[in-house]
């Protein structure tokens, strides 16, 4: 029943408490009590909008791939700390293989890229390396994860 509540939940957010426990099969009350119970256990962390990023007026996607020069508490660290203060950087991961990380960026325009890239990700202590790849067009989106699946 839980899964069908996720499953529910992750195609509409927004979707009242009636319309859920009709979707699964529940009455409200307990359909509200599982709810609950998956936010108190942290399964569900919350609830947000997803933008058009072109209508919000971030139409470019760039992936940086990121390297440090060293890998050290402080440099990890410092990076990491600089980059979550990064309103562009909607996604931060580290990374195996060559490169230390891969950025998710957005921004207005290409030359709003090379702003970031001048004025932010360039001054951020340990950088030793970046690359970045520009997004011609996104095939599939997705929030929801395959649980159940």
């Amino acid at each position: 029943m839980d899964q069908k509540i996720i499953a529910a939940l992750q195609q509409d957010g927004r979707m009242t408490n009636q319309a859920l426990a009709d979707a699964v099969g529940l009455s409200p009350s307990p359909c509200l009590r599982r709810v609950r119970a998956l936010e108190e256990a942290g399964l569900i962390t919350g609830y947000a909008a997803t933008l058009d990023r072109e209508q919000a007026g971030l139409p470019i996607t760039a992936f940086v791939r990121v390297k440090l020069t060293e890998h050290t508490s402080k440099v990890v660290s410092g990076f990491e700390r600089a980059v979550a203060a990064m309103d562009e950087v909607l996604q931060c991961h580290l990374m195996t293989g060559s490169e230390d990380y891969l950025l998710e960026v957005v921004v207005d325009s290409h030359r709003g890229y090379e702003r970031f890239l001048r004025e932010r990700l360039n001054h951020v202590a340990g950088v030793a390396a970046i690359e970045t790849s520009f997004s011609l067009g996104v095939i599939k989106r997705s929030t929801a994860l395959p649980i159940g699946a």
